[in-house]
């Protein structure tokens, strides 16, 4: 048993299977999920767990290079677009379409249980040296 870190046994596996240059979908339990990706599912309740939770989690996991999100976040949803500017400088802005086309190519998709609209991200694995 692990005794910090991602404690899910899923999610930590298929973090461990990353590479650099794979892509990471973290989204809102309203996301249409596309057919192909891993999909670990950590939605519980409206809310449960956190858009901002798993994120945080993912990152102190992770070597991200890039990030890219939906524009619209701007106007429906300001605290997750803070957070994303927050997290992301270079963050990279794509029509709500637009991303969810590219999620198809994703190597994994982590369902948060976020109720409010618009908190998703898709993350580009970096690596660590």
């Amino acid at each position: 048993m692990r005794n910090g870190g991602i404690l899910n046994r899923h999610l930590a596996g298929a973090l461990a299977e990353l590479g650099h240059g794979d892509g990471v979908l973290v989204c809102d339990a309203g996301m249409p999920i596309p057919a192909g990706p891993r999909v670990v599912d950590l939605a519980f309740r409206a809310g449960v767990p956190s858009f901002a939770d798993v994120l945080d989690g993912l990152l102190a996991e992770l070597v991200i290079e890039g990030a890219t999100a939906a524009a619209e976040v701007r106007d429906a949803n300001p605290a997750a677009a803070k957070l994303l500017d927050g997290h992301f400088p270079a963050l990279e802005l794509v029509p709500h379409e637009t991303l969810k086309r590219l999620s198809a190519d994703t190597r994994l998709v982590v369902r948060t249980g976020e109720a409010r609209p618009y908190a998703n991200v898709l993350l580009r694995c970096g690596v660590f040296f």
